[in-house]
């Protein structure tokens, strides 16, 4: 009687068994890549933006001797939320009244503090500028005390015109005072507007065209306190 090769040949059992192995071992590595697929992907990192190594800061004259200094207070924003890092925006095509902030951008600081040192490097290529709870100490050396700017930052937003078209929005009211005995001498007060157009529609377009309004805007008030303050 014949012999049944299929169940006699020595090599057969072992191929079985590596092609069980091989098959256990590839189902598994699916198995693995599977999971790995499903793993939640790290959370996108917001960028972070400020006002550049002022690049964008527009020259002012050289300073003169003998100019009176200038005591500077901390800066009021009653438009934002204090402490605040959001880049805001407008969408004035959809709803104007509404501030909505980007969800992948971030300032480095606060606005009204990036806007109060550009406001105080602007005034400090003019005359001395002093910190308001300085102005004590500057008064016992000269025998008065120095006038006070105090500024305000009410607008501070990227406004979208359409989907493709931006601008960019300061709105500062700058107020000068003069201390005296019985409270504060109104010496002036003024409101400045300025608007630049964003190169793209986006935080990057909008932060940096954010930057040069807030640049002129504090050139321009620095020329305004020139022209209101006596030398």
């Amino acid at each position: 009687m014949p012999q049944d090769r299929t169940m006699t040949h020595p090599l057969l059992p072992l191929r079985s068994t590596r092609t069980a192995w091989t098959t256990a071992l590839c189902l598994a590595a699916a198995v693995v890549m599977a999971g790995c697929s499903s793993l939640p992907s790290p959370p996108a990192r917001a960028l972070v933006y400020d006002f550049g190594p002022g690049l964008s800061q527009v020259p002012s004259p050289p300073v003169r001797a003998g100019r009176a200094p200038l005591a500077l207070a901390d800066l009021d924003a009653p438009g934002l939320v204090e402490g605040s890092n959001d880049v805001l925006y407008r969408l004035a095509y959809a709803d104007a009244q509404q501030v909505r902030s980007y969800t992948l951008a971030r300032w480095s600081q606060p606005p009204a503090q990036l806007v109060q040192q550009a406001l105080r490097d602007a005034l400090a290529e003019r005359r001395a500028v002093l910190p308001a709870r300085d102005a004590v100490v500057q008064a016992r050396r000269q025998g008065r005390l120095p006038l006070v700017l105090r500024a305000e930052l009410d607008e501070f937003s990227q406004v979208f015109e359409s989907e493709q078209r931006s601008v960019a929005l300061v709105r500062m009211r700058a107020t000068l005072v003069e201390p005296t005995s019985t409270g504060e001498l109104l010496r002036g007060q003024r409101l400045f507007v300025v608007q630049r157009p964003a190169p793209t529609p986006d935080a990057a377009g909008g932060t940096r065209a954010l930057a040069e309004a807030t640049a002129q805007v504090v050139a321009q008030i620095a020329t305004w306190v020139d022209e209101t303050m006596p030398d």
